[in-house]
C-alpha cells in the first residue's frame, strides 16, 4: 500500500479511540454493535456477526458452510535491519519492519458466530512505530475443492521474517501448512516496469486472492501486479498494471467472466478518485467504474451487480477521523452506484455468504488484538434493482449524494429500518414518492434492472431494459405516482 515519505502517518491515536469504543461490552447479544460503532444503513440490516479477531482481512466461505477469515495477527519484534542489515529493508518511514514467524492466524466462524482457530503459527509483521505499527500477516484465503489456501503478506526478510517468504501456503488437514509458491522470490526476479522508489516493498504487500478454475490469482498493490499461481507452485504474471497506470495501488480482486480489480489509491485520500479496472485473463485491462474511494473489497451478487467495499471515505489520511467512514457501494450493470451501507470502521475484506448476505471484516486496520469484527449485511430482498430508501450515485460521480434527514437511521440491534410515509400521505415528499415509484417498478419483472430516484418532485430513471416499449412503460409507471411532476428517462435499451 502507498505510504508517504514526507508525511509521517501515525495511527497511534487510534489506540485510545479503540480503547473507548471497546471498553463498553457488546451486551448480551453479539448482534448489537459496540458503543461508538453504530452502522448507518440505507437499505440493509447490518449486525455484528463475530468478534475477537486480530486485524481481520480477506474472508471466504468454505465447502463446509463455515466462514474462514485471514488475520493480519499481532505483529512481532524481530528485526533484520542490523547493523548490518541482513537484507534490503523497506525505506523509512514505513520501514524498517519488525516481525515474527508466528502471530498470523486463520479463524473459522460457524453459523452462530463462534470463532475457532484453524492455524495460528503463520507470520505477522508491523511497520515502523512512526507509522503506527500497522500489521500485515495472512492477507486472504481461498478454497480449491476442499483445500484451503492462504496468501501471506507479513512474511519475508524485509518484514523481519527471514525464515519464510511471502507466498501462498496450503493448509493441511493435520494443522500444518506447506509453502507452495514463493512470491517474494518471484517479485525480486521479475520486477515491474514502474515501481515507486520511495514506497518500495522488496517482499511485496500482497492483499487479495481469488480461485478460478483450479488456479489462484493474487493482487500485489505495492508493485502493482496480478499474478496467476497454480497449485503446483508455478507463478506467471497476468498483468503489470504499473506499466501503463503507474503507482495506482490495485488492491481488491474478484472474478465474473473477467477479473475486476479495485484501487486503494495513494494517500492523502481524495474521495471519489479511485476506480475499478476490468481485466481479461490474457492481461488486457481498462477502466470499468470510477468515482470510488479506497476500494479494499469486491464481490458480485447473482444478478451481476458488483459491490465495492470503501474502507475510508473522508479526505486526508488514515486515523481517528476515518472511524465510521467505511461504506459498501453497489454498482449496477448500468453503472449507477448505490450506497448500500455506511458507518463501517476500517473494513478490509468482503464476501457473499450462502445466505445471500454480505460478510465484511471490520476494524481490520490499526485496531488492538481482539478488536476485529465480522459484520453481516442483510440486503433487501426486492426484485427491483433499487430499494426505495437507498442513496444512488451516478458514476462517475466524485461525490456521495447525502441522504435526506428523513431517511437517516442507525441499525444497532439487527432490526429492519422502518421508514415513514406512503402513497396515502397528504403531502408526499421526495422520499415517499421514490418509495412508491420503486415499489411500482419492483412489481414488473421487465423493470428488474431499473433504478429510480426522486429529487424536487423530478423522477430520474436509470438502468437497462430490453425494449423501447419497456422504457416507455417505466416512465409511465413513475409518472403516475402522485406528486411526481416530471421525468428524466435515462434508461438504456440493451436490445438483449
Amino acid at each position: 500500500m502507498r505510504r508517504l515519505k514526507r508525511n509521517y502517518l501515525s495511527l497511534a491515536a487510534l489506540a485510545s479511540v479503540f480503547a473507548v469504543l471497546l471498553g463498553s461490552p457488546l451486551g448480551s447479544s453479539k448482534r448489537v454493535a459496540a458503543s461508538g460503532s453504530r452502522f448507518l444503513s440505507t437499505s440493509a440490516t447490518v449486525t455484528v456477526f463475530a468478534t475477537g479477531l486480530n486485524n481481520p482481512r480477506g474472508l471466504k466461505f468454505g465447502p463446509d458452510g463455515n466462514l474462514y477469515v485471514a488475520e493480519g495477527g499481532t505483529g512481532g519484534s524481530n528485526s533484520t535491519a542490523g547493523p548490518p542489515p541482513i537484507c534490503v529493508q523497506v525505506p523509512a518511514p514505513v520501514g524498517p519492519y519488525t516481525g515474527s514467524a508466528t502471530g498470523g492466524r486463520i479463524s473459522k466462524i460457524d453459523q452462530n458466530g463462534i470463532r475457532t482457530t484453524v492455524l495460528d503459527n503463520l507470520p505477522s509483521s508491523q511497520t515502523n512505530a512512526a507509522l503506527g505499527s500497522l500489521i500485515s500477516g495472512v492477507a486472504d484465503v481461498a478454497f480449491i475443492g476442499d483445500t484451503l489456501y492462504a496468501l501471506l503478506a507479513g512474511a519475508g526478510c524485509s518484514h523481519g521474517v527471514p525464515s519464510l517468504p511471502n507466498g501462498i501456503v496450503r493448509i493441511n488437514s493435520n494443522g500444518t501448512f506447506t509453502l507452495i509458491a514463493d512470491l517474494s522470490a518471484f517479485q525480486q526476479a521479475n520486477p515491474v516496469a514502474n515501481p515507486e522508489p520511495d514506497d518500495f516493498e522488496p517482499d511485496g504487500t500482497w492483499y487479495s486472492m481469488v480461485a478460478v478454475r483450479g488456479d489462484l490469482y493474487a493482487v500485489e498493490p505495492n508493485h502493482g501486479e496480478v499474478d496467476k499461481i497454480t497449485t503446483g507452485g508455478q507463478i506467471t504474471r497476468v498483468v503489470d498494471i504499473s506499466a501503463s497506470q503507474g503507482h495506482i495501488v490495485p488492491t481488491a480482486i474478484t472474478y465474473k467472466g473477467n477479473f475486476f480489480v479495485g484501487n486503494l489509491g495513494t494517500f492523502p485520500i481524495v474521495p471519489g478518485s479511485q476506480q475499478i479496472r476490468k481485466l481479461t485473463p490474457s492481461g488486457q485491462h481498462k477502466t470499468w467504474a470510477t468515482g470510488l474511494t479506497t476500494v479494499l473489497g469486491l464481490a458480485f451478487d447473482n444478478r451481476d451487480r458488483l459491490y465495492a467495499l470503501e474502507s475510508m471515505t473522508n479526505p486526508g489520511f488514515p486515523g481517528p477521523g476515518q472511524l465510521g467512514s467505511g461504506k459498501v457501494v453497489r454498482i449496477d450493470p448500468s453503472g449507477a452506484q448505490t450506497v448500500i451501507a455506511s458507518g463501517l470502521s476500517f473494513p478490509t475484506g468482503m464476501t457473499f455468504g450462502p445466505d445471500g448476505a454480505l460478510y465484511v471484516s471490520n476494524f481490520g486496520l490499526g485496531a488492538p488484538p481482539g478488536a476485529g469484527q465480522i459484520v453481516r449485511i442483510e440486503l433487501p430482498h426486492l426484485p427491483n434493482a433499487l430499494a426505495a430508501e437507498e442513496t444512488t450515485r451516478q458514476a462517475p460521480s466524485t461525490t456521495t449524494v447525502q441522504q435526506p434527514a428523513s431517511q437517516q437511521a442507525f441499525v444497532i440491534t439487527g432490526q429492519p429500518i422502518q421508514q415513514s410515509g406512503g402513497e396515502n400521505s397528504t403531502a408526499p415528499d421526495d422520499v415517499t414518492m421514490q418509495q412508491v415509484a420503486a415499489k411500482k417498478l419492483s412489481e414488473d419483472l421487465d423493470m428488474a434492472s431499473v433504478c429510480v430516484t426522486v429529487s424536487d418532485a423530478r423522477g430520474v430513471l436509470t438502468g437497462t431494459v430490453n425494449s423501447a416499449v419497456a422504457k416507455a412503460k417505466a416512465e409511465k409507471l413513475v409518472k403516475a405516482v402522485r406528486g411526481v411532476k416530471s421525468i428524466d428517462n435515462k434508461i438504456v435499451v440493451s436490445g438483449r
